[in-house]
């Protein structure tokens, strides 16, 4: 048999095969169509390469036989075709692959998605398949990604560069792929910072390579201890720096070119960039930024990467002071607005989530992260497990029985996903920070308080609980502070204890208005020394001293004869009391200390 003859029984045996899809009585037009694309095209080849607009011309009499072609993977389509030809490939999809259709869904309905949504995902199912010849139950998320590239840029051929209609649908068939066990992952939602990323690296590379390859092997070697987001931080602040080098000295083309100067000028270029809130970068950003560059140069000889300058061109004297303001939180009267608008707001995630954040102190990330078996019972008690988060610790919370009635009504409104355990999801995907920032803030405005950010109802929280009396120790395990120095700050905030003793003694204040007295230095009410006495014992570190303020202590001037304690003129006075204090009480190696420290301040400084 030659070849025309195979080519007429093969175009024979494919026109009969599409007339019996669909009812028996369109057979007679299925096979009119197909017939129709042969007496025009030959074979299936030469449709392949005739160009775009004699393909779309052909649509009319036997645009049906092409897409069951292209659905049973027999031809591959260009980009520009199926962006052109709007092509409706769901209904052959739905009569080719019955019963993936049907799977497919059933899954986007559970998930939550309206019919019309669910319609449009399984077709741009059908078109990623054929324009990456790949069956849609063996799609990966390198296929979709790929296939999206070439819609872009068909889109942007014909004049159709807005397709964010069908990166939407992509978006949630990823959801759906992900839950029929097709891909492995739940899809992310980009930002766009990726391919800024990759544009800002290949631009170095092409100047200069070995910078880049320097840095870049850094950050492979980081990426072994530290998360992801904290090797995000350092690629870039490192890439900043690149980019700066690149556009202000090209002559540096490694790292072991970089000196002194270069850093000089760096950090004034750093400082007087615009910020996303303001003119200038935020005092915290450029801390980062330096503090990344200093880790960088210290660690070169540590790694063994041989581009390295012959000493550090930065250290710690560039970084900028380092300002403390006091955590952000929201007055008693706020919160009580804001917790009553969650309440009442229909929105189921946004009644569990805030409320969850204002009264346990979870950061975002660790609420996100919530697991379905996060809630466990120990004796009559329930307790939430906040995972893994920001300082690698989880811990456990207790929980209100108002909470565990919200996280149970949310279980029931999440439903029966099986292929995560994630506790909040929405269609199938990961909530993110920004759903949960907007579901804050609409509660927020409903309340009538203005802007609020997540973790200002951590601070609120901790604040509220220093100031009705609970101790530091309990609020670090309830935040899961690693040091009581993290929890200290909100001791500055507002203490009740601190307000008390302020009015007591604003009392003898005031007289000193009407009598020519002064108030005495050593004027302190009893609660103020109990603060006092409980700040100093916090300060040890595995334990506090009981020992009261009356007795000797043989290891009270144990930090003074440490060869590291540093003192100046400022504290002459206090020094010459202690030494003062010591002769009296016949501590002689306690006064020979004391000695010795002021008889060096005496000393010329060299």
């Amino acid at each position: 048999m030659s070849i025309t003859q195979r080519a007429a029984v093969t175009a024979e045996h494919l026109v009969e095969e599409f007339a019996t899809l669909g009812a028996p009585s369109r057979a007679g037009v299925s096979r009119g169509a197909a017939r129709a694309f042969y007496a025009r095209f030959g074979t299936t080849d030469a449709w392949q390469w005739a160009p775009l607009a004699e393909q779309l011309d052909a649509q009319s009499r036997c645009g049906r036989f092409v897409t069951w072609l292209i659905v049973t993977g027999r031809l591959r389509p260009s980009a520009d075709y199926l962006l052109a030809c709007k092509g409706r490939l769901a209904p052959i999809g739905d009569e080719v692959h019955p019963e993936l259709s049907a799977q497919f869904a059933l899954t986007a309905e559970q998930l939550g998605f309206a019919p019309v949504i669910a319609r449009r995902q399984w077709s741009a199912l059908l078109h990623i398949s054929a324009l990456t010849a790949t069956a849609p139950t063996r799609l990966s998320a390198e296929h979709i990604g790929d296939a999206l590239a070439q819609f872009r840029a068909a889109g942007e051929r014909l004049g159709r560069p807005d397709l964010r209609n069908m990166s939407a649908n992509v978006f949630g068939l990823q959801a759906v792929l992900f839950h029929l066990g097709v891909l492995d992952s739940l899809p992310a939602r980009g930002n766009g910072r990726d391919g800024r990323r990759a544009a800002d690296w290949a631009r170095i590379s092409e100047h200069a390579p070995e910078l880049a390859a320097t840095i870049t092997s850094y950050l492979e070697q980081m990426s072994v201890r530290l998360r992801p987001n904290s090797v995000t931080a350092i690629d870039s602040s490192l890439r900043i720096f690149a980019g700066y080098l690149l556009h202000e000295h090209p002559d540096v083309r490694r790292v072991a070119d970089v000196r002194r100067d270069h850093v000089q000028g760096y950090k004034t270029w750093l400082a007087a960039r615009p910020g996303n809130r303001g003119s200038q970068l935020a005092n915290q950003t450029v801390r980062g930024r330096l503090s990344a560059l200093i880790t960088f140069f210290a660690r070169l000889d540590e790694l063994a990467i041989d581009d390295a300058p012959p000493r550090s061109p930065i250290g710690r004297n560039d970084l900028p002071i380092k300002e403390h303001p006091l955590p952000r939180f929201i007055d008693d009267a706020a919160a009580a607005k804001l917790l009553t608008a969650t309440r009442a707001d229909p929105d189921p995630f946004t009644r569990t989530a805030v409320e969850l954040l204002a009264r346990t102190g979870m950061r975002s990330g660790e609420l996100l992260g919530l697991t379905t078996d996060a809630v466990v019972q120990i004796g009559s008690a329930f307790w939430l497990r906040v995972p893994l988060g920001k300082l690698h610790t989880d811990r456990y919370v207790p929980l209100h029985p108002q909470l565990k009635e919200l996280l149970d009504h949310w279980l029931t409104h999440r439903g029966e996903v099986a292929r995560t355990n994630l506790l909040f999801i929405e269609k199938g995907r990961r909530i993110t920070p920004s759903r949960l920032a907007t579901a804050l803030q609409s509660v927020a405005n409903e309340a009538g308080i203005g802007h609020v950010h997540p973790h200002q109802l951590r601070h609120t929280l901790a604040t509220q609980a220093i100031n009705r009396g609970m101790s530091l120790e309990a609020i670090a395990a309830l935040l899961g502070h690693k040091s009581l120095s993290m929890t200290l700050v909100y001791a500055r905030i507002a203490d009740r204890a601190v307000a008390e003793e302020y009015f007591a003694v604003s009392e003898k204040v005031e007289a000193l208005y009407d009598q020519p007295r002064q108030l005495p230095a050593d004027a302190e009410g009893s609660e103020m020394a109990k603060l006092r006495r409980e700040a100093h014992r916090r300060m040890l570190g595995n334990g506090y001293c009981a020992r009261p303020v009356e007795l000797d202590c043989h290891f009270e001037s144990i930090c003074e004869a440490c060869t590291f304690f540093v003192t100046t003129i400022e504290f002459r006075p206090t020094l010459q009391r202690q030494r003062d204090d010591a002769e009296a009480k016949g501590q002689k190696k306690r006064q020979q200390i004391f000695d010795g420290l002021l008889n060096r301040l005496d000393e010329p400084a060299s």
